[in-house]
């Protein structure tokens, strides 16, 4: 599923594709918003999204072999909440 057939989904639900468009734009730049603010979202039943830290570490180039360092960073990070594990199951 990509994002067009999400919009067609909610589409159903709430009448148009123009309201479903901006709902699911709403949702996903609320939560880009949020986690730049390195604030946590968390969807009872659904699970969290948060931003981790990822430490510096070694690497290697796969064309050459030669080490590299790669720099700390920031990613977004979710962990899915006990209700959806489930239903996945």
């Amino acid at each position: 599923m990509n994002k067009s057939d999400l919009i067609n989904e909610v589409g159903k639900v709430v009448g148009t594709k123009k309201a479903a468009r901006e709902a699911v734009d709403c949702i996903l730049s609320t939560i880009t918003k949020n986690l730049k603010k390195k604030k946590k979202i968390t969807l009872i039943g659904f699970g969290t999204f948060k931003v981790a830290k990822r430490k510096a570490r070694k690497g290697r180039n796969p064309q050459t072999g030669k080490v590299i360092k790669i720099k700390a960073k920031k990613v977004p990070k979710f962990v899915p909440g006990k209700a959806f594990r489930e239903a996945v199951k």
